[in-house]
């Protein structure tokens, strides 16, 4: 298992796949698997059957993506950044802004 650089709430952007170039807010993450599900990007469609409490109907259902084909956008210089610790917060490499509020 690997350092967790990217959490819940952040936006990324996919570095590759169908959906490259896409921005998305992590919606969540599973570091032991290495995967994350991000809006809007990796979207499947699934054909539902009706039940009770569902009509029936195409769904559309964000899948999980590896965690090294998606890449933190920094909030500052809004690009695609590698992340680095700075006073025990994760910082953008390329202008140093600080990613978490430390508390």
């Amino acid at each position: 298992m690997q350092k967790r650089k990217i959490k819940k709430g952040d936006t990324v952007i996919a570095l590759s796949g169908k959906d490259k170039g896409k921005k998305g807010k992590v919606i969540e993450v599973w570091p032991k698997e290495g995967r994350v599900i991000v809006e809007r990007v990796n979207v499947a469609k699934k054909h539902q059957r009706p039940s009770r409490n569902f009509q029936g109907g195409i769904i559309e259902k964000a899948l999980p993506l590896n965690i090294s084909k998606i890449m933190l956008v920094c909030p500052r210089c809004s690009e695609p950044a590698r992340v680095k610790s700075k006073d025990g917060a994760r910082a953008c490499v390329r202008c140093g802004e600080a990613v978490d509020k430390v508390k």
